[in-house]
């Protein structure tokens, strides 16, 4: 599956294949319309995560990290089923989340570069865990805004961004 939207991914870029077929491959969630699976961040400091789509259904755990990227699955009413990093996941009122995108280290020290190319300056060295304001990606790079530091990183150290996916 990982191959094909990414054949798909190439095939929109270089304009063989158009936006709305590119669309059609991706689920559209019942209740915003918007695509299924994507990416959102928790916009609260504490998110309670439950078996089910409502406030009766058990709560399994709590996130706590404000800004953690996460990534939506399903739909229903106000509830979203989202999964993190290690594809854990669970139900989440909407209000907790935000479509503001962030991002995930996954590689410790992952050089931040001054633009997208490894032969340019580094910025910084993130730790894994670090999460950042995710900016513009190519098919390769992504523009990430952490603790102070702007610059460019191999979109492959991050978790938050589909491979396939560009941001202008």
């Amino acid at each position: 599956m990982k191959l094909i939207r990414l054949l798909l991914a190439s095939l929109a870029v270089t304009g063989l294949l158009s936006a709305s077929v590119w669309a059609a491959e991706k689920k559209q969630g019942p209740v915003t319309k918007l695509p299924i699976p994507r990416f959102v961040s928790l916009k609260a400091a504490e998110a309670n995560v439950r078996r089910g789509p409502s406030l009766s259904h058990k709560v399994d755990w709590v996130y706590k990290r404000r800004s953690m990227p996460l990534q939506v699955t399903a739909e229903f009413e106000n509830w979203r089923r989202v999964r993190d990093q290690d594809g854990a996941g669970g139900w989440v009122h909407y209000t907790l989340l935000t479509g503001a995108r962030t991002a995930l280290v996954e590689q410790d020290l992952l050089p931040l570069y001054d633009r997208p190319d490894t032969s340019s300056p580094v910025a910084a060295h993130l730790q894994l865990g670090v999460i950042g304001r995710l900016g513009k990606c190519d098919i390769e790079w992504c523009h990430l805004d952490t603790g102070g530091y702007d610059g460019w990183t191999k979109k492959s150290g991050l978790w938050g961004v589909e491979d396939d996916e560009i941001r202008k």
